[in-house]
């Protein structure tokens, strides 16, 4: 395989409302395993994602999420990192990937050639499952190209330390796995190779 001339562009998007929420470190340490590979990370996490006012509804601004949108323009793969809230993703989370809308006319629309790595968390297995699916469709809705391994993670306190080092061994893995493949599929789509 070729490489490419510039570093892999990878950009995490999720979290929740709480600061530092289970949610948010999953995807940096996902991130932190692409970046480990050599790949750039933009991480918008549950700060950014509260600050942005319903997609096209009241108080929206034409410049809302346009770093967002621009980033994700420019990526070679994406991070999803969503909390199970109810079954499925969560408010915050949804309203952010229906940001990408703004995306519908580019050469390359929404999610198109795009490795996306998936993550979802909740107390419960079933609210995992259930919200890992829910992630899969939309990204299939939306063109992207999921990763075999999407990570289910039971969350509860002491999950993780103060800063940020995952203490679960299985949930560990899963995580860096996802962002390892989310790099190597990133980086065959960016070279018009067919993802392994």
């Amino acid at each position: 395989m070729t490489s490419l001339t510039r570093p892999v562009r990878i950009v995490g998007i999720g979290g929740t409302v709480n600061p530092g929420s289970s949610t948010e470190q999953a995807m940096r340490l996902a991130g932190a395993a692409a970046a480990a590979c050599g790949a750039e990370v933009t991480i918008f996490g549950g700060d950014y994602l509260g600050a942005l006012p319903h997609y096209r509804g009241q108080g929206y601004g034409i410049e809302d999420g346009a770093e967002l949108v621009e980033a994700v323009r420019r990526a070679d793969g994406i991070l999803i990192s969503a909390p199970g809230y109810h079954g499925s993703i969560s408010g915050l989370v949804k309203n952010a990937l229906d940001y990408l809308e703004d995306l519908a006319k580019d050469e390359r629309p929404y999610l198109d050639g795009r490795a996306v790595g998936l993550i979802a968390t909740a107390y419960g297995d079933q609210a995992t499952m259930s919200t890992l699916l829910t992630l899969r469709s939309i990204v299939h809705a939306l063109r992207g190209w999921p990763t075999p391994m999407g990570a289910t993670v039971r969350t509860y306190h002491g999950l993780f330390s103060p800063d940020g080092e995952c203490l679960e061994d299985r949930a560990r893995m899963q995580l860096e796995l996802v962002g390892q493949q989310t790099y190597r599929g990133a980086a065959a789509l960016a070279l018009g190779e067919r993802p392994a």
